[in-house]
């Protein structure tokens, strides 16, 4: 399927699952679907029915609390069977509400913000030294440039010039208690990264031909790559858009047929 298809299918296979779950995280698993399609369809090299291929390029999703997002790519790209998604969240499925690592394509589990970036850097360090050909993506929310150990990672992965990692930054600007400007402020957050020795690239980050562009390569030469991607939180549900509380809530019987009827989806 092409990448505007997959993203139609995150959006709506994360409504239907949170949705029965009656789970949170509903704006922060719409605000990636773009870019986890484009990632899943057009840049990252793997093999579904092979999920510890050698030769994968790996993906760490540091905001851990849309998981229903990453479990809906992996699920339409064919890692594991569709109907695993109806089992999320309910006791004793693989799919817990934070990523999960065990699951087929999940590399790291993941929840507490600022782990990501890390683990990203030590594994693109491997690749780096080891002259390996696969590449390293770190999926980050705003939320997790919090947090020092991501800037300590930044700093350490300019100095080891890993120009095989890039962290892209779900830049939504709404955070679990309010929005960036009010609970800590991250602008010019372009300009931190490059201040830290990374290439950046700022992009409309549901533009699939702009984060295509933007993920295809390096920024710069010998410098790892930061693409801040400028999303809406709720992306894709107009009155879920741009709205601090679908950090929490689920959507009701209604506003789920309503949600799903917007997205040319019978309920």
């Amino acid at each position: 399927m092409s990448s505007n298809d997959l993203a139609r299918r995150i959006r709506v296979d994360s409504l239907r699952t949170v949705h029965k779950a009656r789970a949170s995280h509903i704006g922060s698993s719409l605000s990636i679907a773009d870019i986890l399609a484009v990632l899943y369809e057009d840049i990252l090299r793997s093999r579904p029915a092979e999920p510890a291929w050698p030769d994968r390029d790996r993906l760490i999703v540091s905001k851990g609390h849309a998981a229903a997002a990453v479990y809906a790519a992996l699920a339409n790209r064919g890692f594991f069977p569709r109907d695993w998604l109806d089992t999320y969240c309910a006791d004793g499925s693989r799919l817990a509400g934070h990523i999960t690592h065990g699951v087929p394509g999940v590399e790291l589990s993941t929840g507490s913000l600022g782990h990501g970036l890390p683990v990203a850097a030590g594994l693109a360090v491997a690749a780096h030294r080891g002259a390996l050909s696969w590449r390293v993506f770190a999926l980050l929310s705003d939320g997790d440039c919090d947090e020092g150990s991501t800037w300590e990672a930044a700093l350490f992965a300019a100095h080891h010039r890993l120009e095989k990692l890039t962290a892209i930054v779900d830049y939504n600007r709404i955070q679990g208690f309010g929005r960036v400007g009010e609970v800590l402020e991250l602008d010019p957050l372009g300009d931190k990264w490059r201040a830290f020795g990374w290439g950046v690239v700022e992009v409309d980050g549901h533009d699939h031909g702009a984060l295509r562009t933007a993920l295809e390569g390096p920024a710069q030469a010998g410098r790892p790559t930061a693409v801040i991607a400028h999303t809406v939180k709720g992306k894709g549900v107009g009155f879920m858009e741009d709205r601090l509380e679908w950090h929490y809530k689920s959507p009701t019987d209604e506003q789920l047929l309503h949600a799903l009827r917007g997205l040319g989806e019978d309920g």
